[in-house]
């Protein structure tokens, strides 16, 4: 077999391995993925009223904060994902198998690769059923066109495939799963730091620039104009920017990690 052939075999074997993993073991991905959708409700039934008059300059009217909140829950969900696959890869490394691998003749990359498609489509579901919620609670996107749902579907995907790479390779550096879990911790707070809940310019001066300069607040903005029909503006250009910078640092960072002799 080439050395593409076995890779891919290699790769597949990895994908199915984790898969089997999270089925088996499903509570940490449904705690993860409570976590957006319990704010999703929390936000929209308590602070939705209010919030209305914010984003959108009238009276209270929850439908129009619900449009609004939606694409940023959509990305935190992947962040919350994600945790689980810091968790994972720590314990991986910790309890051995990783150490049985570099035994093997397998394509060693292939591990990882394993774990990072096997928690994109993790999120992609967890994307899938938090936006069901949001549907069913008054999420409308009329205004969007096939292309645009096809370009949001597409930000997701990368979106979720450079925070994988960057929550493997903070599952390499943690000792326990306990210290991949905070960690990692960051892809969650950083979404309550952006534009996700509250329009920048509501927000005091000093505090303006964290929030938007990050990789949060353009992807989040980017895929709430796709679904509403918005200005996106270079929010576009600077969310693709991040997700391959974070893809190509998390790789990077994730692969000399793994290919380093243990200690």
């Amino acid at each position: 077999m080439s050395s593409l052939s076995l890779a891919v075999r290699d790769s597949s074997t990895m994908l199915r391995r984790n898969l089997l993993h999270a089925r088996r073991y499903p509570s940490l991905t449904l705690n993860l993925l409570l976590t957006p959708i319990m704010l999703l409700l929390l936000f929209v039934y308590i602070f939705g009223d209010a919030m209305s008059s914010v984003v959108g300059g009238g009276g209270p009217d929850r439908s129009a904060y619900i449009a609004y909140v939606v694409p940023g829950l959509l990305l935190m969900t992947i962040g919350s994902t994600t945790i689980g696959t810091a968790v994972s890869v720590s314990n991986d490394m910790t309890e051995g198998i990783i150490a049985r691998f570099r035994t093997m003749a397998i394509h060693r990359p292939s591990v990882l690769i394993g774990h990072v498609v096997g928690s994109v489509m993790q999120s992609v579901i967890s994307v899938i059923l938090v936006a069901a919620v949001g549907l069913a609670i008054g999420f409308r996107s009329t205004d969007a066109t096939a292309l645009e749902w096809l370009a949001a579907f597409g930000l997701l995907v990368l979106f979720a495939t450079a925070l994988t790479w960057i929550a493997v390779g903070m599952g390499l550096i943690s000792p326990t799963a306990e210290a991949a879990s905070n960690n990692a911790l960051p892809l969650i707070l950083l979404p309550l730091l952006s534009s996700a809940f509250t329009p920048l310019d509501s927000m005091p001066g000093w505090f303006q620039p964290i929030a938007e300069y990050q990789p949060f607040t353009p992807a989040i903005e980017t895929l709430r104009g796709l679904l509403l029909g918005t200005e996106i503006g270079h929010n576009g250009w600077l969310a693709i920017a991040w997700c391959v910078g974070l893809t190509l640092l998390g790789y990077y960072w994730s692969t000399s990690k793994f290919n380093s002799d243990p200690k």
